[in-house]
Parts: C-alpha cells; structure tokens; sequence
C-alpha cells in the first residue's frame, strides 16, 4: 500500500535515510535529525513532501519524499524526487514502482510536465527505471554550491562589469 507520510512515520523515513546514504557511500553526509525532517514534513508551511510504502504487516517498508519544481518553458510545476528507497528485505515487491506510480498519477491529475530524479551513476537501479520509460539526461551537468562555496558567494560583494559573470 502506498500512502502519504504522516508523523508517526519520521522515524521510519529518518531510518531509512540513514540506509540510503550508506548505500549511496556516504553516511557522515546524512545529518538531518529525526525533528528537522517532521518540521520539513509537517511543520507550519511544509514544501517537501513523501509517500511510504507500507508491507501487509503493517511496516513502512519504502519512502519517496519529494517537492514542487518548475518548468519555466512550460509554464507548470513538475514533481523533483529527491529520494526513492525501499528497504532491501522489500525489493523486487514493487513497491517501488508502486512509489513512482503514485507520484507520476500526481502529476497526471495536477497538470504538472515532469517527474524527475538524480542518479548516482553506478547504481543498479537505473536499468529498473530506464524499465518504466524513464530517460537519462545526459546533456545536463548538475552543479552545487554547499559549505565554505556557498558561503562564500552569499557573502561576495556585488559583481562589477567586466566580472566573469553572466
């Protein structure tokens, strides 16, 4: 069963983060605490959002938390995925399918254009997607400002002409 979040999942979702970054190789990188992500979920003016996948025993076994981007050539939202993750005991159940399934009906039944996603390019899980029809981009390179950078560049005095910038 697929169903949105509510607040007695967090620490379950908040579990699985933990799992996913440590599959992603990076587990010292996943800080967020159990009280910023329900904040994020269901505090006064949430913008993320997550699904659970739920087993016949009752156990959230799968997550998807996801927010509103927008396409300015077409004018309408788009739903960003920024996590998928299913429990390694619940692969191959289709829950996450089910997952996607229930963001792409979303999208269908709000007007949005697109359903979007990263993947680490060496992860298993892009064949299971290509499987669905989803397509790599391949012409766009993402790029990031984090740490030190972007505190740095926030605090940067104005450009001037003749500046490297655009």
């Amino acid at each position: 069963m697929i169903r949105p979040a509510n607040p007695a999942d967090v620490p379950a979702i908040h579990a699985m983060i933990a799992e996913l970054a440590l599959f992603e190789k990076a587990p010292a990188e996943a800080v967020a605490t159990v009280a910023q992500l329900s904040a994020a979920l269901f505090g006064p003016s949430p913008a993320v959002y997550a699904h659970v996948a739920v087993s016949p025993a009752g156990d959230v076994v799968g997550y998807a938390i996801w927010f509103l981007n927008f396409s300015t050539w077409r004018g309408v939202h788009g739903i960003y995925l920024e996590d998928l993750y299913v429990r390694p005991t619940a692969r191959g159940g289709g829950y996450g399918k089910a997952l996607l399934r229930e963001l792409a009906r979303l999208c269908v039944e709000r007007g949005y254009a697109r359903l979007e996603w990263w993947v680490l390019d060496w992860n298993p899980a892009r064949s299971f997607y290509e499987s669905l029809g989803a397509t790599a981009l391949t012409e766009w390179v993402p790029y990031r400002v984090t740490g030190d950078a972007l505190a740095a560049l926030a605090s940067s005095s104005p450009s001037s002409v003749g500046d490297q910038s655009i």
